[in-house]
């Protein structure tokens, strides 16, 4: 995943020295990929849905209300849904560790949330659906 284009401006810590809890949330994002232990589910394909938070400072977008000064939405949508068709794996876990890191290499995401909902899974008891939540988190540097 590429990083998104975004102005020269730093983002910082407020003048209390804190740091803002602001999220962009994508939900429901629906794809069909091949993932999964099964042969069949490998061969022919699955619905997934895959709803991510981001964990970022927005207080400068909010301020600007530029396009550069914040997450594209619609680059990321293209780039998860991307990534979730073109990858193979076994098992959600996976999946979902797979998501979260190429976000969390995204310079402005300070943590991310990534859950991955496999709507129709085969297991020996009805359920609706089996979803794997992970959540990762930049390392803070100490200066």
């Amino acid at each position: 995943m590429r990083e998104i284009e975004w102005s020269k401006r730093r983002l910082v810590d407020d003048s209390r020295g804190t740091r803002r809890a602001d999220t962009i949330e994508i939900l429901g994002l629906r794809v069909t990929a091949h993932h999964g232990v099964h042969e069949r589910e490998r061969r022919e394909g699955q619905p997934f849905v895959i709803d991510v938070v981001l964990h970022v400072d927005a207080q400068i977008a909010g301020r600007t209300d530029e396009l550069a000064d914040t997450i594209d939405y619609s680059q990321l949508v293209s780039d998860v849904a991307e990534l979730v068709r073109t990858t193979r794996f076994n098992l959600l876990e996976a999946l979902a560790t797979h998501v979260a890191d190429r976000l969390l290499a995204i310079s402005r995401v300070a943590g991310v949330l990534v859950r991955i909902t496999k709507p129709e899974v085969e297991l020996p008891e009805e359920v609706d659906a089996v979803v794997v939540t992970v959540h990762r988190v930049r390392p803070v540097r100490v200066t």
